[in-house]
């Protein structure tokens, strides 16, 4: 007698084979039975032709603070998502000096636009080191797995104090304490070290992220360091500027470490065919290098509730103190509107220049209107030009400025524009379907748990399926086997998480059942439920029949059964051979 049987799935089992009809049977923590008719279960859910897919397997979030305190680890659970790696972009919260607590919270609500009043409310500290961090991690359970990257910027400053934090030059000395750290880190069950080389990332203070400057000399001694205890993913943040000179030191980290290196790659508009560039560079060395891409743009959500337009005007100012409702009446009378509209303020542009500049929002490249869109509901991200600002005032004979205050009044002042700041340079998917679709990337960049004021990408996911797979029109899809494997099997192996992202005999019942006709995205959505009520952005997902980890089920119907099977997983993962 199997402890769960699921009969009459649609089976995609993440290595891009086509999809079959059959039953799977689970004991335990561990698939038994693929296929075909297998004996009953003390449990049985009947798919009925529903899709089963292996858990996503989110290679790239930031819940380096929120999973002390949240076992959901909302929104990415609401997706599907099973395995979730963190500690990206060289930030996180260990190794820490007690006096540098702060320090960190700061440079993470810089960098990742987390709330540091929650971070500072909901942290409990319990530890010092990095692998006190781990154990730390690792006393709580969770609806799903979580692995923890080893920060460059946390070692560093632990290291160095204020010099590394300014980022001046290591001595021969610090670099060899920083190795010993990360090599420590690693052999404690870090499954990477990270680093942030973008001007782009920034303290709340302005200042940019430690390690951003660092010499290779300093990124090969941490990254033999980690060889030494096993090796690892080395993940980066890089402006990628000079490209030669970024590219040479990753070289080096992969054939002096043997380390796998992964790094952000996104079409910019200053430089829009440098992503080729780098993918054939990639596929020329052949093993070791996998730029990260991302499933949807990465953008900006602009509304009332968060940063929009108007956000600095004087007059905006004076009723931004103001319940939502009542600013909404406020700003729909015509002498108000008239007044707002007048003051100078920033372009679309230089309002997201000036955030990045501040620290709270990525470097935008958007002219001007013409790349705000309106976002919709259904929410559109794939939004043609019929849908931007200057359309929009076009056909209602007012300026592209007027049409987004008006449209940020609709839907009761909760209404969305939406700024797609890389990857739409054509204005349109193409340019990253064909990035996602490269056999050396691998699909990252969702970014969960950070950006609470501007994006929710953690939904990238559902996203994948919903859009690229089964609705898009404005250009090709991705057959349904490929983008399974990509964000399952494909992202599990970049991290050595081989017992997972399969639907195998012996390997780990992490499983999405999926409605996959009904998968759908709500629009996001504001709310305020953050440690010290922290804002942030978060979208559900409907669809999601059934979500298991290790043999459990966690939600149904896209609710919490309060099972907490998630355990933190240290270092790789080999595979159970099947019974």
């Amino acid at each position: 007698m199997h402890d769960l049987v699921i009969r009459n799935a649609l089976i995609v089992d993440g290595t891009g084979a086509p999809a079959r009809h059959g039953d799977v049977a689970i004991q335990g923590e561990h698939l038994v039975e693929v296929g075909g008719k297998v004996g009953p279960g003390h449990r049985e859910i009947n798919a009925d032709g529903l899709l089963l897919a292996p858990g996503w397997v989110d290679v790239h979030t930031h819940y380096d603070g929120q999973a002390t305190w949240d076992p959901y680890l909302t929104p990415s659970c609401w997706h599907g998502v099973t395995t979730a790696v963190m500690g990206n972009c060289g930030v996180g919260f260990a190794p820490v000096a007690p006096a540098r607590r702060d320090w960190l919270i700061g440079l993470m609500e810089g960098v990742e636009d987390i709330p540091g009043s929650a971070l500072a409310a909901g942290i409990k500290w319990e530890w010092e080191s990095f692998p006190e961090y781990l154990d730390a991690l690792g006393r709580s359970t969770r609806a799903l797995d979580i692995a923890a990257q080893v920060p460059h910027a946390a070692v560093r400053a632990y290291v160095m104090g204020e010099r590394g934090a300014n980022n001046q030059a290591a001595s021969a000395a610090e670099r060899a304490a920083m190795a010993a750290i990360v090599q420590a880190g690693i052999a404690a069950g870090a499954v990477g070290f990270t680093t942030s080389r973008t001007v782009l990332h920034r303290a709340i203070d302005g200042e940019v992220v430690p390690g951003t400057t660092a010499d290779a000399l300093e990124l090969i001694t941490i990254a033999r360091a980690m060889g030494v205890a096993g090796g690892g993913v080395f993940e980066v943040a890089s402006d990628l500027a000079p490209e030669t000179s970024e590219l040479a030191w990753m070289d080096a980290v992969i054939d002096e470490a043997g380390c796998k290196v992964t790094y952000a790659c996104v079409q910019n508009n200053e430089d829009p065919s440098q992503w080729q560039r780098l993918l054939d560079y990639a596929a020329r060395r052949g093993h070791g290098m996998y730029p990260q891409v991302a499933i949807r743009p990465p953008g900006m959500l602009m509304c009332l509730e968060g940063t929009h337009p108007f956000t600095g005007r004087p007059s905006y100012l004076a009723l931004a103190h103001l319940p939502l409702a009542a600013r909404v009446a406020e700003m729909r009378k015509s002498e108000v509107r008239a007044r707002i509209l007048a003051e100078a303020g920033p372009r679309p542009s230089r309002l997201l220049r000036l955030l990045f500049i501040e620290g709270k929002a990525m470097h935008s490249t958007i002219a001007d209107y013409d790349r705000v869109f309106v976002l919709g509901n259904p929410p559109e991200y794939e939004p043609g030009p019929e849908r931007s600002m200057n359309a929009l005032g076009a056909r209602a004979g007012c300026s592209p400025e007027a049409a987004a205050y008006d449209h940020l009044l609709t839907a009761e002042g909760k209404a969305f524009l939406y700024a797609p700041l890389f990857n739409y340079h054509a204005g349109h998917y193409d340019d990253a379907r064909t990035m996602m679709l490269h056999p050396n990337t691998v699909l990252g960049i969702s970014d969960g748990g950070a950006h609470c004021s501007m994006i929710c990408d953690a939904s990238a996911p559902t996203y994948l399926l919903a859009h690229f797979v089964r609705d898009r029109s404005r250009g090709p899809r991705i057959g349904l086997e490929q983008a399974v494997r990509m964000q399952t099997r494909d992202t599990a192996e970049l991290y050595g998480f081989l017992d997972r992202g399969l639907i195998a005999p012996g390997l780990r019942a992490d499983l999405n059942l999926i409605d996959f006709e009904r998968l759908a995205l709500p629009v996001p959505a504001m709310v305020y439920d953050l440690p010290a009520n922290g804002q942030r952005l978060i979208q559900r997902a409907s669809g999601y029949h059934t979500t298991l980890l290790r043999g459990q089920v966690t939600f149904e119907a896209g609710e919490a059964t309060g099972a907490l099977p998630g355990q933190l997983v240290r270092g790789r993962q080999a595979a159970r051979a099947a019974r």
